[in-house]
């Protein structure tokens, strides 16, 4: 490993992550990963989420999706607990807003309600 300047220790923790969750991985697997660009710890993290979630997601696909440039343990985490956007409450209301093609020629308004006057 060190003769193609993986570090070990990246390598071997992740090696042993996925072993106590029973994962059968092999280091040449994590090390191809490494070595293509890929982050190995959060490959191994988003395999075990997936696999507590009952979702089949392959190491072949967790890795193609982290080499995309997407963050694979971000897309498990999505597809078990789906993201919900609060937006605010809307508190205006539409007011008549009155501009001058509501005028008719002799100035006079062609809609006149309750409270408004015009010019």
């Amino acid at each position: 490993m060190r003769i193609r300047k993986v570090p070990p220790s990246v390598i071997v923790n992740s090696l042993i992550t996925a072993n106590k969750a029973g994962l059968k991985l092999t280091t040449n697997e994590l090390e191809t990963h490494f070595l293509a660009g890929g982050n190995v710890p959060n490959v191994i993290r988003a395999l075990i989420s997936a696999d507590k979630a009952n979702i089949n997601l392959s190491f072949k696909q967790a890795t193609a999706i982290d080499l995309a440039g997407r963050d694979v343990f971000e897309a498990v985490q999505i597809s078990v607990n789906p993201k919900v956007i609060n937006t605010p409450k809307v508190a205006a209301v539409a007011a008549m807003v009155f501009n001058d093609r509501h005028r008719s020629r002799n100035g006079a308004c062609k809609y006149r309600p309750v409270g408004w006057w015009c010019r």
